[in-house]
């Protein structure tokens, strides 16, 4: 069996929600797979971010990296090619993102695990996210304990836990982007 023809539940029971302490590795893994992305890519990558959660300092977080490449999105077809033709599985397309997982495999996670986002360049409120929390402790915290609430509330369901953290996000996004304003 592929992965592309398990069911949702059976792909939520082979890859299920954990949670880690926050270390120093996952600073490393983004490095070494920027590199590799780097690699691939080349010049259609016009900025390349850590983000998530195991970019925000002293949180629990899943061990998986996000990393946003922001791109000019008339080149999104070739970027898509190449990285599916250098083992990245498509998650999910639409026309303002294209996600991408490594590290998934039929016997579960890897060793290193990796959600890319591609997306057009500026389209970047993860920064503001991500920059926020880790300059405002108490907020990143909250952060911390609704994910833990909510993946007892929805596990195994993915869908249900991320589209549950949306109303918080969009909040710090709002704010961040009054704190920081043209940033990025």
């Amino acid at each position: 069996m592929k992965l592309k023809d398990m069911t949702l539940d059976e792909l939520w029971n082979l890859f299920p929600i954990t949670f880690v302490d926050s270390n120093a590795n996952f600073k490393k893994f983004y490095l070494e797979e920027k590199q590799n992305l780097k690699l691939l890519l080349g010049n259609y990558i016009e900025r390349i971010s850590h983000i998530g959660s195991t970019s925000i300092k002293n949180i629990k977080t899943k061990p998986i990296v996000d990393i946003l490449i922001e791109i000019d999105f008339d080149n999104k077809k070739i970027v898509k090619d190449i990285l599916l033709n250098n083992n990245y599985f498509l998650m999910n397309e639409n026309t303002g993102k294209i996600s991408f997982n490594k590290g998934y495999t039929i016997n579960g996670y890897a060793d290193k695990v990796f959600h890319i986002h591609i997306k057009k360049y500026g389209d970047c409120d993860e920064l503001y996210f991500r920059d926020y929390l880790n300059d405002n402790i108490e907020k990143s915290k909250e952060y911390e304990n609704l994910k833990l609430e909510l993946y007892s509330r929805f596990k195994p369901n993915r869908d249900l836990y991320t589209d549950a953290k949306t109303k918080f996000i969009n909040e710090i996004v709002d704010k961040a982007k009054k704190v920081y304003k043209d940033k990025y």
